[in-house]
């Protein structure tokens, strides 16, 4: 018997089989593009996302092998939506979260609901980058298209819709929509009401590994797998890295390493509203049952990645055609203990406390001999200084981090995770698997069919952990003074880089 699980992010789709021990049977995975057809659009064709998601099915299907798949859940993306018919067919493009469409209606959202309450309800406070603003624009300038829809659904939900299942959505990704009610577990009238949307335009909601339906048999004859494949409510992105990762217990917390650096700690209930608002805090419903999470993040690895194409391209593209990653290259370099080097990370908006947008990044301490190494290790210290100021503050909302899962992209690079283990004082461990998504999925798969009592023998029987990371207290004491210095770098510099932002617009 095995679990399936498929991951749908922004850029690219995953669908993996487990075992239930958790060994990888089979994967595969296929990327797309976001489509911008107009300044400040962000959008992804639906059609041909889910042809590639059906590819990755079909794929992993044909090496399945003689391991009958019991039951599958899907991990996704948030705050985006695919418009829908009753009998299956896609109707338009979906609209990211980053898409500027949707701004408009902030001021008036906000004249009728302030964040205090709005908190209160959905845990967040308002935005244009959850799935509510993208709805009112679609109902003001495609009303066509808002009429045929019978549903709107967030990924996860689109994808078991399109397998077979009911049109339902799990509490983590409904969240995303700035619609949902977290004690009562499903729509809010009252925000339905303020944005003048419709209730039954969105799908039922479920906890997590609910059991939400089966492969209807004619999909599953097109791509290859079993008859009678149950289908599990999957979960926010984050949520499902959690799980795959094995945090499922208040205080522990993901690290996240890929083009977001994204910590997401566990909490056993709500902080004080005022609180987590003033630290810019979410609360959001966990896979598991009873627990919640909020995100702390950066564009982290977006500044490794700017700093690999500034001033390390020819190589990289080298390594690319010879099959390897130059990313240790570049570690390799890092002088040993603080670089010297400081860095404001404010190379694009923040994250949380403050989403400052009129901003810049800052390199500061440079000299005539100051190696490239040292710059980069400067950026990967000032994205984890930034995380690390919002987790010193967590004290007074009640969240507490005893230690942290190292998962994504950079959690493969021992010098980083260590890094950030020095930076921030705790226990790094990382997990053998370490695209955790899929897994997370898996898991959810696990616990909706009965194949694992609970997401706590779930994740004892799939987890494995390769390592963990110690802080060197040494360090750590070095890397406290330096911390001191950042602290004081974005009150100094901020009227300057705001004015130079505004010059360069």
């Amino acid at each position: 018997m095995s679990l399936l699980g498929i991951d749908v992010g922004t850029t690219g789709c995953k669908a993996a089989l487990f075992s239930t021990t958790g060994d990888v049977l089979a994967a595969a995975y296929r990327e797309y593009d976001n489509r911008h057809p107009q300044p400040g659009w962000a959008e992804l064709d639906a059609v041909e996302v889910w042809e590639k998601i059906r590819q990755t099915l079909c794929e992993v299907a044909g090496r399945a092998g003689a391991d009958p798949i019991r039951a599958l859940s899907v991990s996704s993306l948030g705050e985006a939506v695919v418009p829908v018919t009753a009998d299956r067919h896609i109707l338009a493009p979906s609209i990211l979260n980053f898409d500027a469409r949707g701004q408009a209606y902030l001021p008036a959202l906000e004249r009728a609901l302030d964040n205090a309450c709005l908190y209160g309800i959905n845990g967040n406070t308002l935005g244009n980058h959850y799935g509510l603003t993208k709805l009112l624009w679609i109902q003001e300038h495609q009303p066509d298209l808002y009429a045929r829809a019978d549903k709107f659904l967030l990924w996860s939900s689109f994808v078991a819709f399109m397998l077979g299942a009911e049109p339902v959505v799990d509490y983590s990704l409904a969240n995303r929509m700035l619609l949902f009610d977290l004690e009562r577990g499903d729509w809010s009238a009252e925000l339905l009401d303020v944005a003048g949307l419709d209730r039954e335009k969105l799908p039922t909601t479920a906890p997590s590994g609910t059991v939400i339906g089966a492969v209807a048999d004619a999909v599953a004859d097109d791509l290859g797998l079993p008859r009678g494949v149950l289908i599990t409510a999957g979960a926010h992105d984050q949520c499902a890295n959690a799980v795959g990762c094995g945090v499922i217990a208040a205080g522990r917390a993901v690290y996240g390493m890929g083009t977001f650096i994204c910590i997401t700690p566990v909490f056993n209930a709500r902080g004080d509203p005022g609180a987590m608002i003033a630290r810019g805090l979410n609360t959001e419903h966990h896979a598991v049952p009873g627990k919640y999470v909020t995100f702390i993040y950066n564009q982290g690895g977006s500044l490794v990645k700017w700093f690999r194409d500034t001033f390390a391209l020819a190589e990289h593209q080298q390594a690319r055609a010879a099959g390897r990653d130059v990313y240790g290259d570049l570690f390799a370099e890092w002088p040993d203990g603080p670089s010297g080097v400081m860095v404001l990370p404010h190379f694009t908006t923040t994250g949380p406390p403050d989403f400052i947008s009129d901003s810049c990044g800052v390199i500061a301490g440079l000299h005539l001999e100051t190696p490239r190494g040292a710059i980069l290790k400067g950026l990967v210290e000032g994205a984890t200084f930034y995380l690390k100021a919002c987790v010193d503050t967590l004290p007074a909302t009640g969240i507490a981090i005893d230690s942290f899962r190292a998962v994504g992209g950079g959690s493969k690079s021992d010098v980083w995770v260590q890094l950030s283990a020095d930076i921030l004082g705790r226990p790094f461990v990382r997990p053998q698997i370490t695209e955790a998504g899929a897994l997370g999925a898996a898991i959810m798969a696990g616990v909706g069919s009965g194949t694992f009592a609970s997401y706590a023998d779930g994740v004892e029987a799939m987890v494995r952990l390769e390592r963990t990371f110690e802080p060197d207290l040494a360090q750590h004491a070095r890397y406290a003074a330096w911390f001191e210095h950042y602290q004081q770098l974005w009150p100094t510099m901020q009227v300057y880089v705001r004015n130079l932002t505004a010059t360069q617009r």
